[in-house]
């Protein structure tokens, strides 16, 4: 069989249209980065964002970094804060871009949402993304009293690129005595530079998100020690030893995403280290597949689960939804 015919029948049928508009290797077919993100701002029309403040924090050696902050309707002074990383292969994607994403993960957690702008490579290279991502958070959880938000509950929440760029802060957090971050949830994470996993080599070439495309981002975010044994834990977590003292986690992945392999390792790898952690791979999901087809009634199934994780770890004293 077609590994393609495995992937969830309504996935599909929307990856089908979105090749026939975008050419059959999809976004990641687009090798020119700025062309590619040109491309995707177009294809996600414009943005208005309501309901969403805006701060900007200071970043040693760096311009300050935006995170755009929104707040549930039932929000309460010292709410549960859930600092949310957008996806990208760390040179796409943005804040703004993932508006609707999280004005409704606001809505759906009755948690304040966080949400950093980091910078892209290649343009800026590792650690600038890291970077961003640390500053941003050490600068809402010491706000935290203004902003209305329980240092004690917070949480990170990342997306593919934004997934792997989420296990950074923490490692990053840990080691630095930074702020203690209560849960971790990492979606399709980007974890392994080397790209060299069965999953990796086998679960590519849908027009969702390539192999090709994935080392062509990681050669942007790491430059010359692409390839080498020079690359830091804290800029691909999956190099990372020591898994200890990390909060408990959350992960989920499509059994024909192309990180599948690292995903489940990094899960493994952190249970190993006495870290809870809650895996979950769905039958029939793609890297990106429910950016294609949100109403899928799997993205739908996989969405609640998330939500219920998140109000357990970080709202125990609320039923879910």
């Amino acid at each position: 069989m077609d590994i393609s015919e495995r992937i969830d029948v309504e996935v599909r049928a929307r990856l089908d249209q979105f090749r026939q508009l975008v050419g059959p290797k999809g976004l990641s077919g687009i090798k020119d980065i700025p062309e590619r993100r040109r491309r995707q701002a177009e294809l996600a029309g414009p943005v208005a964002p309501e309901d969403v403040e805006v701060h900007d924090f200071p970043v040693p050696h760096g311009k300050p970094v935006r995170v755009h902050v929104y707040r549930p309707r039932a929000s309460t002074r010292s709410a549960p804060c859930i600092y949310y990383i957008h996806g990208g292969g760390m040179v796409t994607g943005s804040a703004t871009g993932d508006h609707r994403k999280t004005l409704r993960l606001a809505q759906a957690t009755c948690c304040v949402v966080a949400s950093v702008e980091y910078r892209l490579a290649p343009e800026n290279p590792y650690p600038a993304a890291l970077d961003d991502c640390y500053a941003g958070l050490t600068g809402i959880t010491g706000r935290h009293r203004e902003l209305g938000i329980d240092s004690d509950r917070t949480g990170l929440y990342g997306t593919s690129a934004g997934g792997g760029l989420a296990a950074a802060v923490a490692l990053l957090s840990r080691d630095r005595g930074g702020p203690a971050i209560a849960y971790q949830m990492l979606v399709s994470p980007m974890l392994d530079d080397q790209s060299s996993s069965p999953s990796a080599v086998t679960n590519t070439g849908f027009g969702a998100w390539s192999r090709e495309a994935n080392i062509q981002s990681w050669q942007a975010l790491l430059g010359q020690d692409f390839g080498t044994d020079r690359v830091s834990p804290y800029a691909a977590p999956a190099r990372a030893t020591d898994l200890t003292g990390l909060p408990p986690t959350y992960i989920d992945v499509g059994d024909l995403d192309l990180f599948r392999d690292e995903a489940v390792d990094f899960a493994r790898r952190l249970s190993w280290a006495g870290v809870p952690v809650e895996l979950h791979v769905y039958p029939g999901g793609i890297h990106g597949g429910e950016n294609l087809a949100p109403e899928a009634e799997l993205n739908r199934r996989i969405r609640g689960y998330r939500h219920d994780a998140l109000h357990r770890a970080l709202r125990p004293e609320t039923p879910a939804d």
